[in-house]
């Protein structure tokens, strides 16, 4: 059961961080425009960004195929979202973000539990050394 949940978890994951990649790679100023934020001074500063959240979706889809083999892989994925989050929260507590990379850092915190669950739960998992 609790790898159902893992699954799914992981194809969630990579379908937000993928939509939402694909939507700053292609529609990043017009991302910031519905938010009424400025733009950063070059499209390539948002373009970036939504690219690398595009790979992780992928990362994700892999691991929701066989997450007991790419257990390892989740670390990065825990790591994706500590970087987001840290960066936010650090912002939004001391100077201030504006309001669009809220509700991102909330969803990306409640990701960051839940990859640490299933980290912790896979971790019991054995693969035998030399499968593919």
């Amino acid at each position: 059961m609790k790898k159902k949940i893992i699954v799914g978890l992981f194809i969630i994951s990579a379908l937000y961080d993928g939509l939402l990649g694909a939507a700053f790679l292609l529609f990043g100023d017009a991302m910031f425009n519905c938010f009424n934020v400025m733009p950063p001074n070059h499209p390539g500063y948002i373009q970036f960004p939504g690219a690398l959240l595009i790979i992780f979706s992928i990362m994700f889809l892999s691991i929701a195929i066989n997450p007991v083999k790419k257990r390892e892989l989740i670390l990065y994925g825990i790591l994706l979202k500590v970087s987001y989050c840290g960066v936010v929260l650090s912002h939004w507590l001391t100077t201030g973000i504006p309001h669009m990379w809220k509700p991102f850092c909330i969803l990306d915190s409640t990701f960051l539990i839940a990859f640490v669950w299933a980290w912790s739960v896979l971790r019991n998992e054995s693969v035998p050394f030399n499968s593919k």
